[in-house]
């Protein structure tokens, strides 16, 4: 079973969960760990590859964007936003709105979540889902 650690910030805005997943897999990255990050769309996901260039000054995480067919798809970290055909890593960081069906395979699972109200009723469902399934649950308020 994963270990699947809930991150609620305060904060109600989309940027600032995009930031920490960032942040999250710089952390893990600089831990020698491999990532994928799971986005709702193509957009989100397009959005999520310029970010994780800027969102901090200094910072370097190598990463690329799943299904571009180049050499990118062997960077630590990958970002993506298909439902299938996604090879397991050491950490998965899920902004959709539900959980993957490809989730079970990775050994560690981070569900970012804000202070919106939708964000937080569908994070709730997603919670009961892997509590029902037994993983181990953490949750840190941000």
């Amino acid at each position: 079973m994963a270990r699947v650690d809930f991150y609620v910030l305060e904060r109600a805005d989309e940027r600032a969960r995009q930031t920490l997943a960032c942040k999250l897999a710089e952390k893990a990255y600089r831990l020698e760990n491999t990532v994928y990050i799971h986005a709702k769309s193509r957009d989100d996901a397009m959005h999520l590859d310029a970010l994780l260039w800027t969102f901090r000054d200094g910072s370097f995480v190598p990463h690329g964007l799943s299904g571009s067919n180049d050499e990118a798809q062997a960077s630590p970290v990958m970002i993506g936003y298909e439902k299938e055909g996604i090879e397991s890593r050491d950490l998965l960081i899920n902004l959709d709105d539900e959980i993957p069906p490809f989730a079970e395979s990775f050994p560690r699972v981070a569900e970012l979540v804000t202070s919106d109200e939708n964000c937080r009723l569908l994070s709730r469902r997603r919670f009961a889902e892997y509590r029902d399934k037994g993983h181990s649950i953490q949750t840190h308020k941000l």
